[in-house]
């Protein structure tokens, strides 16, 4: 399989170990394996070490299960000087009927680090097809929103 240097995908089944008091997997594990997905992502995009610097709109839309697998689809949406908006779809599959069902989406932002750990530039992403040059538009929003957001702040304070 021939993915592009901008994505990766990942696969993972649901153990016991995830699990919370419902039996259903717990939020913070879904979490721990987001924020490895996005590092990935993007420390292959960038051939670099990577850090996290925010996360957005983490929805959780339904459960997922102990015993589904769980597919993360990770794509590199937007660059800046250092930074990449890394949009993550996660999607949960029951083994015995194949259903499968939109579970999450998020978006990281990661910087990428040279070897005295200080924000590198990173090669501009251009978008090609229809769905990437959807998600790049929308990542320009959320960007500029989050921007909006920290001016707010600032007043505030």
């Amino acid at each position: 399989m021939n993915i592009p240097q901008h994505q990766l995908t990942m696969t993972l089944l649901m153990t016991p170990d995830t699990a919370n008091f419902t039996g259903n997997v717990h939020g913070g594990a879904i979490l721990k394996l987001l924020d490895e997905v996005a590092y990935a992502c993007a420390s292959r995009y960038a051939a670099r070490y990577v850090v996290t610097m925010s996360v957005d709109q983490v929805i959780f839309r339904q459960p997922i299960h102990v015993g589904e697998m769980v597919n993360f689809l990770a794509s590199v949406n937007h660059t800046g000087k250092s930074s990449m908006e890394i949009g993550i779809r996660v999607v949960a599959e029951n083994i015995r009927t194949q259903e499968k069902r939109h579970v999450n989406s998020c978006y990281f932002t990661m910087v990428a680090l040279d070897d005295n750990r200080k924000p590198i530039p990173v090669a501009p992403f251009i978008p090609k097809t229809a769905d990437e040059l959807r998600r790049h538009a929308a990542a320009e929003v959320r960007k500029s929103l989050r921007f909006q957001v920290e001016n707010q702040k600032k007043t505030l304070v």
